[in-house]
């Protein structure tokens, strides 16, 4: 019986990675995602700036970590999902793993740009300059010209598969450069700081500055889930405009 209804579960879950399957989900998850997003949003910057203290060394500049180091996670994260999502696509050619990753890489280039963004405006007051050719600063932007470059690489190719495939070889390649990000500065002698955070570890901060960051982390987080829905059910729109259900679903908006 037990076996039955884990097979059952199965299934249930599997049909979903069909576009026309997937379209009405997306639907009804992204407000819950986006309405999570925007409450852990406030809540992590009434934390980070509201409760946590001041720090003894970098005073109140120090408060753009709680936006800064949250969107360089997220910007890592991002791109390991859209590599693998672009690799299950490549090798078990299934389509909506194709668009998952096109939908993902606009979010993961916008959290790379507020982190190297952010990571300026910290710089100036605790480094003295906007910018040093740090391996941490300079890996973090060739990962935006990733993102780019697959954008890019996907929108120069007329045919939705093909494009999918370069897309792919390409992120995956680029994936070397992720964990050059994360050991940067403990692999070379850097200006960046090493991490507060760490799995091995407990953290090197106060509990109200470690929760601010986790909030914030959580709300990007569901804020990329949420804008990805949406991004994929327009890509998925896009794709499967010839297609019988698509004219039936584009006729109920009328």
């Amino acid at each position: 019986m037990a076996g039955r209804n884990w097979k059952r579960v199965n299934i249930n879950w599997f049909k979903y990675s069909s576009p026309q399957t997937f379209f009405p989900l997306a639907e009804k998850l992204a407000p819950w995602f986006g309405a999570a997003a925007a409450v852990l949003c406030l809540a992590g910057l009434y934390l980070s700036f509201f409760v946590a203290p001041t720090d003894f060394q970098q005073g109140d500049a120090y408060r753009i970590i709680f936006i800064h180091v949250p969107a360089a996670w997220m910007s890592m994260f991002l791109y390991v999902l859209m590599a693998f999502w672009a690799g299950v696509g490549l090798v078990f050619n299934t389509r909506l793993s194709g668009m998952w990753a096109s939908a993902l890489a606009p979010t993961g280039a916008l959290m790379t740009f507020i982190a190297l963004w952010t990571g300026s405006l910290w710089g100036k007051p605790t480094w003295g300059t906007w910018w040093v050719w740090d391996a941490r600063l300079t890996s973090e932007l060739i990962l935006l010209f990733l993102y780019f470059g697959f954008m890019a690489l996907q929108a120069a190719i007329d045919d939705p598969r093909r494009a999918d495939k370069a897309g792919a070889v390409l992120a995956l390649t680029g994936a070397v450069n992720i964990p050059i990000i994360y050991f940067s500065v403990q692999w070379w002698n850097t200006l960046h700081q090493g991490s507060s955070v760490s799995m091995k570890s407990a953290p090197t901060m106060a509990a109200t500055m470690f929760a601010g960051m986790i909030v914030m982390a959580l709300g990007f987080w569901m804020y990329s889930i949420a804008v990805g829905l949406v991004r994929v059910r327009c890509i998925i729109l896009e794709r499967e405009r010839r297609s019988d259900w698509v004219a039936q679903y584009m006729r109920t908006l009328k």
